[in-house]
């Protein structure tokens, strides 16, 4: 009478959670779908604003999970234990994406061997318990996937028991020596667990339970203590399971269970259908003239059209033909002047403003001349080395030294480039230092610099020498007044004329650089 009572409890607690809360769900629902009509319709102000509308994301509807499991049973106690068998059911329902709410209920055989008064003694445990559990779902650690196909999670809970604990003498063809009936009594339960999804509608797990119970029966499960005293050791019921579970529920109207659901993807879901509803209409251009259509103030714009930023038609100059068939768009017509269809004035009116002869006119004679005056002032072949300086380089080098840089072999290139379009031109390639040292010195690396750079080009780029001129002036002609400057150290070019003429080299050198 006590194991129906107690399963028939078990039942009712475990199937009433989740109708408790569907109907929790349900009427919410139907509040939310008749309130707002009636309140709307007697004070649709007051509505407005005691409820502002919010912009947070709302929890889905999802099913619950219907699972039976199945495995091996342990009872950690005093004496030693055998592996035994348990089975159960439990129903699971998401409460958020991490977080959901579980009742479960076991019956497990539990069994092991009992040594009293140098006399073995089997034990034999029969156990069934609900158990309401929190679970907490760790795939809220990754949001790689919208769907994910393993669930890491871990559980605590409490609950209630009842056990009848026998033991069997084992010399005496297994005679029941005691037998321990407990009613009722309070547990904890602890869990782990890892599941794997099949499918939408099913996937099966892979879970660790343990109950510990309280009160004054929790070291009796293995009947080895007199009623009324203790060992030394708590008894705890372990469980070893196999489940399989299935997502029961409308799936038109309800998700899989949230813990399976990238909460990030509803996210961005619900961005995107707010985007959808708020841009539908608004991001179209129906006559492809780049101007979309909720602010196009002429949707039909012929194709190859040309519009202004409201997207109406171009008509440059008002005579009623759009730009993209006038041959002539920025002609305006005179008073009294007529155009065709293709914007073109047939009836020109000599002397008006803007046509031939009269004011703010030229004729095409006219034009012709302002064209040739303005190609003869940009003429420049008589000034082909100043057009040509624009454009020389100016190379620096190091202290005490003539080498060229590799950072300035492109300046170089592009000189040998100009060089060798312009065969005419001959260059001055003029050394200088800056003003440390000596005299001697300076002149003599002023002209080692110039000579490198000549060398460099005829080297590299095959340019004649006699294309060149060869000048230095030492510490002369300083760019910057700072003694030891950068700037100073430096080869310059220049387009060679008439009275430009090599200079010999320097005079001997004292000492080395």
């Amino acid at each position: 009478m006590q194991k129906r009572t107690m399963l028939m409890f078990l039942l009712i607690f475990c199937t009433g959670l989740v109708w408790g809360q569907d109907a929790i769900e349900s009427k919410e629902d139907n509040a939310k779908a008749e309130k707002p009509a009636k309140v709307k319709a007697e004070k649709p102000e007051k509505v407005a604003k005691e409820k502002p509308q919010t912009t947070g994301l709302a929890i889905p509807k999802n099913m619950f999970e219907f699972g039976l499991n199945g495995g091996a049973t342990i009872l950690g106690s005093d004496v030693t234990p055998k592996p035994s068998y348990g089975a159960g059911f439990h129903i699971r329902k998401a409460v958020d994406y991490v977080f959901s709410l579980r009742a479960d209920f076991l019956y497990a055989d539990l069994k092991g061997m009992n040594p009293v008064s140098n006399i073995e003694r089997d034990f034999n445990t029969t156990w069934m318990s609900g158990t309401g559990y929190g679970v907490m779902s760790l795939n809220s650690l990754r949001w790689d996937k919208a769907v994910r196909p393993t669930n890491l999670y871990i559980m605590g809970g409490v609950g209630a028991n009842t056990f009848e604990a026998r033991s069997f003498n084992t010399d005496d063809n297994l005679r029941v020596f005691d037998t321990l009936e407990h009613d009722f009594a309070p547990h904890v339960g602890l869990g782990a667990g890892i599941s794997f999804r099949l499918g939408k509608k099913v996937n099966i797990a892979l879970e660790e339970q343990a109950f510990m119970v309280f009160g004054g029966r929790a070291d009796r499960i293995d009947n080895i203590a007199p009623t009324n005293s203790r060992s030394n050791f708590r008894d705890v019921v372990s469980f070893t399971n196999l489940s399989i579970n299935f997502n029961l529920g409308n799936a038109s109207s309800h998700t899989e269970p949230l813990y399976w659901i990238n909460p990030l993807d509803g996210v961005l879901n619900s961005i995107d259908d707010k985007i959808n509803q708020r841009t539908t209409g608004l991001i179209k251009d129906e006559d492809g003239d780049g101007v979309l259509d909720a602010i196009d103030q002429d949707p039909n714009t012929p194709a190859g059209a040309m519009v202004d930023t409201k997207g109406r038609t171009l008509d440059s100059d008002r005579d009623g033909v759009p730009d993209h068939i006038d041959k002539e768009p920025f002609y305006m017509p005179q008073p009294n002047e007529k155009v065709d269809e293709q914007g073109v004035v047939t009836n020109p009116q000599p002397g008006s403003p803007g046509r031939p002869g009269g004011p703010g006119g030229v004729t095409e004679e006219r034009v012709k001349e302002l064209i040739d005056q303005a190609l003869q002032n940009y003429q420049i072949a008589d000034n082909r080395s100043n057009a040509a300086e624009w454009f020389l380089p100016m190379l620096h080098f190091p202290s005490s030294t003539a080498v060229i840089k590799y950072s300035d072999y492109g300046n170089l290139a592009g000189v040998g480039r100009m060089l060798k379009a312009n065969p005419s031109i001959r260059l001055v390639v003029t050394g200088f230092t800056d003003s440390t040292g000596s005299e001697s010195i300076n002149n003599q690396l002023s002209y080692d610099r110039a000579k490198n750079v000549i060398e460099h080009l005829m080297n590299n780029h095959g340019i004649a020498r006699g294309r060149f001129v060869l000048q230095w002036k030492g510490s002369a002609d300083n760019l910057v007044p700072t003694s030891s400057s950068y700037m100073n150290r430096r080869a310059e070019f220049r387009i060679a004329g008439p009275g430009d003429v090599e200079q010999d080299p320097p005079a001997p050198k004292e000492g080395g650089y």
